[in-house]
């Protein structure tokens, strides 16, 4: 065990559920390889398609000179190397379509119609294909031609504006979330239009899949409520605007909890627990409207509360009581808690680069009984799968031999 994580080792002759649909990913950085990290873990045959001696820029996002990035995104996938900007690179990606069930690219708009690889000539070859589409603001529209990194759409979505707290600036996630989440969204239309194909016999389609429009629709009835009450909500750090109480709150040994009260029989037992019974009665706090409009009152008392416990202390408590309180915990605590160690949220799985020998990730996520997700192989080496993708649609390994050469591959 590593840090009390459950070691696993790859097993390619794994069953998985997804077997023989095939990708083509052509994309790089996040959001396209979040898509094909879902597929693959369930067994989807991804085949990433990078620039020879280049490789997706995802490989470029190091810690002390690992790619991190890179070997937790793309496991379970093969690499092909190939130019898309040689005229003879786009008929070997013609060729390899006609066995794909779905592409997956997010160039600029326009780009790959440009090399001739648009959706009208990859359906000549093959009509079925699903084109998932990722782009920052979408294939149509005004915007259509900007670039659009996940941070500008973070920011334009509205979701920054809501982020932090009131006397700062807007905060943008410390994360690809923007990326992250259209990826999921991607990987879940790419089972809706499979589906389709193997349902009805369908033809092929693109899923256009924007960066903003995933994340504007996780902020929920952000435009509603602004429509009915005409208020732009202001930062409010930890704090909830629809329900109370709810905050992070630091404890007396520095160490920090979240609270949850979002029910009122939670915020009942929560002042019970506290030894304040009198306040469920309190016409302050009797209903969850009472407690936000009297937020700052009722969140000092929690916070004293808090502040004159431990961590430990404060966790015993609300426990006991039932009540939803948490542990803020760091990445280094994640590995060694109690939940996560049991629970295999995090896997230790071999890895040649690191100097252990093993790399923690994040374990295959939603958790299927029946057929589960399976690790079965590495990250792969650029252009490391050359032989055997290319072999399988005629070419030798002395042609391949010449078209490295070439700069082709």
């Amino acid at each position: 065990m590593s840090n009390g994580l459950q070691e696993q080792s790859f097993n390619s002759e794994a069953q998985v559920p997804l077997e023989g649909i095939r990708v083509l990913d052509l994309s790089r950085l996040v959001s396209g390889n979040m898509v094909t990290h879902v597929l693959a873990d369930y067994g989807a045959e991804v085949i990433k398609v990078e620039r020879p001696g280049v490789g997706d820029d995802l490989r470029n996002w190091t810690a002390d000179g690992i790619s991190t990035h890179w070997k937790v995104y793309c496991r379970n996938k093969k690499s092909i190397s190939l130019d898309l900007r040689k005229e003879q690179g786009c008929d070997m990606l013609l060729k390899l379509a006609e066995s794909a069930d779905v592409l997956v690219e997010n160039f600029k708009p326009g780009t790959i119609e440009k090399w001739g690889l648009g959706p009208d000539e990859l359906w000549a070859r093959n009509p079925a294909m699903i084109i998932v589409r990722i782009s920052g603001w979408g294939q149509t529209g005004p915007w259509s031609h900007k670039p659009g990194f996940g941070s500008l759409v973070e920011a334009m979505s509205g979701f920054a504006a809501m982020n932090g707290f009131g006397d700062r600036p807007p905060v943008l996630p410390p994360l690809a979330l923007a990326d992250m989440i259209a990826g999921l969204y991607g990987a879940f239309s790419v089972m809706v239009a499979v589906r389709e194909v193997e349902q009805k016999a369908g033809k092929g389609q693109i899923i256009d899949l924007s960066l903003f429009e995933p994340i504007l629709s996780v902020l929920g009835p952000m435009s509603a409520i602004h429509s009915i009450t005409g208020v732009i909500p202001p930062r409010t750090g930890s704090l909830s605007t629809t329900t109370a109480p709810r905050n992070v709150y630091e404890c007396k040994d520095g160490k920090f909890v979240a609270l949850s009260a979002s029910m009122q029989a939670m915020s009942e037992r929560l002042m019970r627990a506290m030894g304040r019974p009198e306040l469920i009665d309190d016409p302050r706090f009797r209903t969850n409207t009472d407690r936000l409009a009297h937020n700052d009152i009722l969140d000092a008392i929690v916070a004293a509360f808090m502040g004159a416990r431990t961590q430990a202390e404060c966790l015993e408590i609300f426990d006991a009581a039932d009540v939803t309180v948490g542990a803020v915990a760091d990445v280094e605590q994640l590995a060694t808690h109690p939940y996560v160690v049991e629970r295999g949220s995090l896997v230790s799985l071999p890895d040649a680069d690191t100097p252990s020998g093993r790399i923690p990730m994040h374990a295959a996520v939603p958790r299927l009984s029946g057929t589960p997700a399976q690790m079965r192989t590495p990250a792969p080496d650029i252009g490391q799968h050359n032989n055997e993708i290319y072999g399988a649609i005629g070419i030798s390994p002395g042609d391949l031999e010449k078209l490295k050469q070439q700069g082709v591959v």
